[in-house]
């Protein structure tokens, strides 16, 4: 597979230059978009597929720092061949609290994962989205979802 990191230095601007060093460097990268009127903030990854074989993940209102060390600790665990169950309730996210892991539909892909779509040269990589609960551990499909987080 063809990526940004084949790409010859020279056809890349500092910012395209600095997002290829860190994939090189730490296997990955985070991108994170602020929320606006449009919706709430997001962060997601590049270079699970092409360094760990494994999709690439989104999540959504998660605090930069979090999301960040959420990420990391999905990298290291794909390295090692451990995935996320799809459509299942897993403790395999975060410490202390459940979640799932859900394909991301490519028609999102366009809205959402410029940096990826960039790197990989179109949309031809899995990206997983991670839904976290509400401060009780209830989704938002499930009854009694606290509606304060309904935007998230």
């Amino acid at each position: 597979m063809r990526t940004a990191l084949d790409a010859p230095p020279d056809v890349l601007d500092d910012g395209e230059q600095s997002f290829v060093a860190k994939v090189r460097e730490l296997g990955w990268f985070r991108t994170s978009v602020f929320g606006d009127d449009e919706g709430p903030g997001f962060s997601f990854t590049t270079g699970f597929w092409v360094n760990a074989s494994q999709p690439e993940v989104i999540i959504f209102s998660m605090k930069d720092d979090i999301a960040h060390d959420v990420f990391g600790d999905l990298f290291r665990d794909a390295k090692a061949g451990k995935t996320l169950p799809l459509g299942e309730r897993t403790d395999a996210v975060f410490a202390n609290l459940p979640a799932y892991a859900f394909l991301v539909a490519r028609k999102h892909y366009r809205d959402l994962l410029g940096w990826s779509r960039w790197f990989y040269g179109g949309d031809d990589f899995p990206c997983l989205q991670i839904v976290w609960p509400d401060r009780a551990g209830i989704f938002p499909w499930e009854p009694d979802f606290d509606t304060e987080f309904r935007e998230d």
